[in-house]
């Protein structure tokens, strides 16, 4: 038997205290070593216990989460699962604690706590479970800095808006899909894409109220415009478009064009969003103009559907297992057989750009 996942649990409110307490102890692969009411009292409390993972409140007194998460992990990297109000700040600061090295968030409820907490029993368990066993990193210094060894690109120019050539763009796709660690990944390959980049389409888990916040993030990093998907709009060279929390996101045709349908159908693996969704679809729909990466995440989501696109012509990078959080779905995609390259994360956009470059002047030569 293993021991059981030791979790300190770090909330200002007695009650969320007592009942991620109580839901912690329920398991039996974890226990409730402590609580603290602030993160002062947690610091100490993390240097006598030394927990597994802590679960951290973002408005906190004394030093709000946010500014405790980022001195923990620049000094002293752990796992920790942030406990996120479900508001435009709330989300706003969520996508900063996934920056600073959290690994994944819980949603609470603003109102009807205890019902709403109970509700989310197994999914807060689940991500506490994720994140035992999750590769987490020291901070980086910088704001938007990633951290040595992650496959970072930090003082690497992103490539020039030249790079790729009119026609191809318009007739690509890429598909992305992740799940935890997503976040900082994703950031990651789309900082280094081309102004003129073919279409990218993302499915991202995370719930609803948070892709907003998450796509505004990107867009004022990147080249390419990035946005929440919308339903009917036409999906366009230049741009990225997550799907929103809470729905599913496919690819139809219409006509020459490619558009995004964004629906209330049910979960698959579980998962609204759900990569399978998103790339059976680019199977159906995109063919051999498709590109496939395969990021960090938990579970299997998208392996079977990421093989369909391989099969269906498209050419798929899988993120190594050195520089992911999670290797879950990066394996499952490989067991399928869906990997053409299993790149660093940093190395994947340049590859994917050459590739396009190489068609590109290919396609010149012919002309």
């Amino acid at each position: 038997m293993s021991s059981k996942i030791r979790v300190i649990v770090v909330d200002d409110s007695a009650l969320v205290r007592s009942l991620l307490s109580e839901i912690i102890n329920r398991q039996r692969d974890m226990e409730c070593i402590g609580t603290a009411n602030d993160p002062l009292v947690a610091r100490e409390m993390i240097r006598e216990l030394n927990p597994d993972v802590i679960t951290l409140d973002v408005e906190m007194p004394r030093m709000d989460g946010i500014d405790f998460l980022g001195r923990l992990m620049r000094l002293r990297p752990m796992p920790v699962v942030m406990i996120s109000t479900l508001t435009e700040r709330g989300a706003e600061v969520t996508m900063r604690a996934l920056e600073l090295g959290a690994v994944d968030f819980v949603a609470k409820p603003r109102v009807g706590l205890a019902s709403g907490l109970n509700e989310l029993a197994s999914q807060i368990v689940d991500k506490i479970r994720v994140a035992a066993v999750a590769h987490v990193r020291r901070a980086p210094p910088a704001r938007d800095a990633a951290a040595p060894g992650a496959g970072a690109t930090v003082g690497t120019a992103p490539p020039p808006a030249s790079a790729l050539l009119g026609r191809l763009s318009t007739e690509k796709v890429i598909c992305i899909g992740a799940s935890t660690g997503g976040t900082e990944a994703i950031k990651e390959v789309l900082v280094q894409m081309p102004a003129d980049s073919p279409a990218i389409v993302i499915t991202q888990h995370m719930p609803a109220g948070f892709t907003t916040s998450f796509a505004a993030r990107l867009n004022g990093l990147c080249q390419i415009t990035v946005k929440e998907a919308v339903n009917g709009e036409r999906i366009l060279p230049g741009h990225a478009y997550i799907a929103p929390g809470g729905t599913q996101f496919h690819l139809a045709r219409s006509g020459a064009n490619y558009v995004a349908v964004v629906d209330d159908g049910p979960p698959v693996n579980r998962h609204k969003p759900s990569v399978e969704v998103l790339f059976k679809s680019a199977a159906a729909v995109v063919g051999r103009n498709a590109f496939a990466i395969m990021l960090t995440g938990m579970g299997n989501d998208g392996a079977a559907a990421m093989r369909e696109m391989k099969d269906a012509g498209s050419y798929n990078y899988v993120q190594d297992e050195a520089t992911c959080i999670v290797f879950g779905m990066p394996r499952e995609a490989i067991a399928h057989g869906a990997a053409d390259e299993v790149l660093p994360l940093g190395q994947i956009a340049p590859a994917l750009v050459a590739r396009l470059r190489g068609t590109t002047d290919r396609l010149h030569h012919r002309i």
